[in-house]
């Protein structure tokens, strides 16, 4: 296994310290913040470690609520909210400093016969037929604000293989474009083991949730984003609906959009689907988006 995912699987192995209380460390991120999708993905496998292993989360509903300080180690409470026939819900805070910067209220569920369909998945080409990051990032080198984002941006990409269908923000700064992005992603490296588990492929696919959801907010204004300096944000929210089965180690499509963007916000709708076409996760998200004065 690459030591870039083992790491990244250890960041999710998070220590319980009390009944109900966990404590994950952080790692150096693109932003200097903790990376939502860590704190995202931490706080889900807190709240799945108070779970029966046959109940698996549907979905999730967070708020960030201040930055997180990626020095510090972030404890996670969880509160047992209900446990009932059908579906069990839990409520994470992370804290650190002694004060919450982050909540997520996850609810879970057995798996059981229903109706079911789905819309198609779109179209886009295969992965293998787009550069990977080490490839395709140093392009750009020239257009960021200086060399090391390109290095933290490659470092943030080493865990994770992530290939974008068509160019990325950065690349088209000034030009207005869609409101939608597309990218193929997938963990590098097989899980195997112990940490081969459901759970393990829901928490990846929530910690790579929050790598370019608002990036269809971007296009549709012809902002490069953070790494070019022409626009400041944050996540505000983030909501998941997890609706097949699927391995964050195998290629997942994932497609974003978005609607509207006001009053220095921006909304995002994503959905990945499996390479064989079955939609397995929804996720909408609305961002902070401000233009530098």
């Amino acid at each position: 296994m690459d030591p870039t995912l083992q790491y990244l699987l250890k960041l999710l192995d998070i220590e319980p310290i009390e009944r109900d209380i966990f404590r994950g460390d952080s790692h150096a991120s693109v932003v200097p913040r903790v990376f939502g999708g860590q704190v995202a993905a931490q706080a889900l496998v807190a709240a799945c470690r108070t779970v029966d292993d046959e109940r698996l989360p549907h979905s999730l509903h967070s708020y960030f609520l201040r930055p997180g300080d990626p020095g510090a180690r972030i404890v996670y409470t969880v509160d047992r909210i209900r446990d009932g026939r059908s579906f069990t819900t839990r409520r994470v805070v992370a804290v650190q400093h002694g004060q919450p910067i982050f909540t997520l209220s996850a609810s879970f569920a057995r798996a059981e016969e229903g109706l079911a369909h789905q819309e198609p998945m779109p179209a886009a080409p295969d992965p293998e037929t787009l550069p990977p990051a080490e490839e395709l990032l140093p392009r750009y080198a020239d257009l960021f604000r200086d060399r090391a984002v390109l290095e933290l941006l490659l470092q943030a990409r080493q865990a994770i293989d992530l290939r974008y269908v068509n160019e990325p923000p950065f690349a088209t700064a000034g030009r207005v474009r869609e409101a939608r992005s597309q990218v193929w992603f997938r963990v590098n490296g097989k899980l195997a083991g112990e940490q081969d588990t459901p759970v393990s492929h829901l928490c990846l696919g929530t910690y790579v949730s929050d790598m370019t959801l608002l990036d269809s907010v971007l296009l549709a204004h012809g902002r490069g984003g953070w790494m070019t300096g022409d626009t400041v944000g944050a996540s505000l929210d983030h909501a998941m609906w997890f609706h097949r089965p699927f391995r964050a180690d195998e290629w997942l499509l994932y497609d974003t959009d978005s609607p509207t963007s006001q009053s220095g916000r921006g909304l995002a709708h994503g959905r990945m689907f499996t390479r064989d076409g079955r939609l397995a996760v929804s996720v909408i998200q609305e961002g902070l988006m401000r233009v530098p004065r």
